[in-house]
């Protein structure tokens, strides 16, 4: 159901139950998924690629060109996945030549005023709270969450099942399944109430704690922790994730606990 007074270009291919409401902009070049209901004055940008029953909700804005200099005009996508929320006002632009998307994953919820910038990855399952706002190229693993007015530096990774606290300045990458706060940015512990909620056991929950011990509470360095965490833990896909993540940071992860 297309309202009237909405504008959509002849060539975006719109799912026949897709609800778009009063004031909404769709431009060329967009696909959206059955299901989805698309709210009052959205503008959705050439190069958006929505799935199935998301909900786009005021003011929102898809697919806008990048906030980036060095882009030129060229072509790209923003893509969202299935059963994924937008609230009001938040923005999501789409790539530049580096990698060609922006993605989001399926059953995401970004909050209202978030923003996520040119060429970030968002898995599936993520919460991106108010006012969050992620430079170019960050990338945020399945079911992280990243508290209210938090800003991530661009190229920054954060792992999966991590949570960030709220008006955190995140510089350094977030390894997988940890809480972080403080200034700068710390360990405080692993993100056990989350883990459960998802179905770790006890003893799996106890594992991811010990590697972090050794990684953030035991005096060593980065090398030597790795060192000790693939001959004192057994092999896991767990274990493998953090070290792998690590191995592979960009910017180096952030710091251990701080008293």
């Amino acid at each position: 159901m297309i309202q009237p007074l909405s504008y959509v270009h002849p060539n975006a291919k719109i799912a026949n139950n897709v609800v778009i409401d009063p004031f909404v902009t769709i431009g060329k070049n967009v696909e959206i998924g059955k299901g989805t209901w698309i709210g009052s004055n959205v503008a959705i940008m050439e190069g958006a690629r929505i799935g199935e029953d998301c909900r786009i909700f005021p003011g929102a804005v898809i697919s806008a060109i990048p906030q980036d200099l060095k882009f030129k005009g060229e072509k790209s996508l923003a893509i969202i996945g299935d059963n994924t929320t937008v609230r009001e006002c938040a923005t999501i632009n789409r790539g530049t030549s580096v990698t060609g998307k922006t993605e989001v994953g399926d059953n995401c919820l970004i909050m209202a005023y978030a923003h996520i910038a040119h060429d970030c990855k968002i898995g599936d399952n993520c919460i991106i709270v108010n006012s969050v706002a992620l430079g170019g190229h960050v990338t945020i693993g399945d079911y992280a969450i990243i508290g209210g007015l938090s800003a991530i530096h661009q190229f920054v990774s954060v792992g999966k099942h991590a949570m960030v606290s709220g008006g955190s300045l995140v510089r350094k990458d977030v390894p997988p399944y940890i809480k972080a706060a403080r200034e700068p940015l710390s360990f405080v512990g692993i993100n056990s109430i989350g883990l459960r909620r998802r179905g770790f056991a006890d003893d799996k929950i106890k594992e991811i704690q010990d590697i972090f011990r050794i990684l953030y509470q035991n005096n060593n360095n980065n090398t030597q922790a790795l060192l000790k965490i693939e001959t004192e833990i057994d092999a896991s896909p767990e274990r493998d994730e953090i070290i792998s993540f690590i191995q592979n940071s960009g910017r180096g992860i952030m710091k251990g606990y701080q008293k």
